[in-house]
């Protein structure tokens, strides 16, 4: 069975590697041959995803929930 600090820290640096592609794809449009406002909507929606995947991060790992 795996610790709970092993979980946290896998849940952790996957968040991180996930953000870090998103937001670099995303920079990467907007700077590129779309421009800003091309890239605009995908920043709203990346954004977005990344919201959803730190709420996924602190419901799974973060929260305290009584032991099973």
């Amino acid at each position: 069975m795996r610790s709970r600090v092993f979980e946290q820290f896998c849940g952790i640096l996957g968040t991180a590697m996930v953000a870090a592609f998103v937001l670099g794809l995303a920079w990467g449009i907007s700077h590129g041959f779309a421009g800003f406002w091309g890239g605009l909507p995908f920043w709203v929606i990346s954004l977005g995803v990344l919201g959803l995947v730190l709420y996924d991060l602190w419901d799974s790992t973060l929260k305290k929930t009584p032991s099973n």
